[in-house]
């Protein structure tokens, strides 16, 4: 198998969104350098992969795609019988709740935890002032989502029933850096538990070696 290429670096969000998926996916994949500090996301050949300037972009052959919400899906369904095979759904059924699960994390998780991640993890390492107004503010915000997730979670092992899917995958590079703010994860038991069900995957471990190797 050749062909499949993604870019940008694996410490960004939505790139290690991605590269999650393929490992669950067992997708052997190239991992291309997108310098950001020095412009390479504004080049004409970079944008000809991804028009918005952002990470990441993605190419399997001869397709190319952005989001990574939608390369995700496309790699399940590309890729359907490799891997981890329920990662979107075993059935109709399956799918319409992966669907709907993956909804509520990139319109209600994703918002405020996207703004925590630059304060809190992001922020530092730019050099800029974090903004408690508006942590505690977006931590008021994330935390009526996990009391969803705390409920549906005494319901279910994972948020799209009894089996881990892109469901649970889509909220590992967000939560990874809110998850010692122990006040939103471990004061919620379910979602606790999830947390470290979701976050012990193989294939997120990997991620996370990836982002703390030196950038070559």
């Amino acid at each position: 198998m050749a062909g499949v290429t993604v870019y940008g670096p694996p410490i960004s969000t939505a790139v290690s969104r991605v590269l999650a998926c393929l490992l669950e996916k067992d997708v052997p994949f190239e991992l291309a350098a997108v310098d950001m500090s020095k412009g390479q996301h504004r080049s004409p050949d970079f944008l000809k992969l991804q028009p918005f300037g952002k990470v990441p972009a993605f190419k399997d052959e001869n397709t190319s795609l952005f989001e990574s919400r939608a390369i995700c899906r496309y790699i399940c369904d590309k890729y359907a019988d490799q891997g981890y095979k329920g990662l979107h759904g075993r059935g109709l059924l399956d799918r319409a709740w992966v669907e709907q699960w993956l909804e509520a994390e990139a319109q209600n998780f994703d918002p405020p935890s996207s703004v925590l991640v630059l304060q809190l993890a992001f922020a530092p390492r730019m050099g800029l002032k974090q903004d408690a107004k508006v942590i505690e503010e977006n931590e008021r915000k994330l935390a009526k989502v996990l009391d969803v997730y705390e409920k549906r979670l005494g319901e279910s092992k994972f948020l799209a029933g009894d089996e881990f899917t892109l469901a649970d995958l889509s909220h590992l590079p967000n939560g990874h850096y809110i998850a010692d703010r122990d006040h939103l994860i471990k004061s919620r038991k379910n979602v606790a538990r999830w947390w470290e069900e979701i976050s012990s995957r193989p294939s997120w471990k990997k991620v996370v070696e990836m982002q703390s190797a030196p950038a070559s």
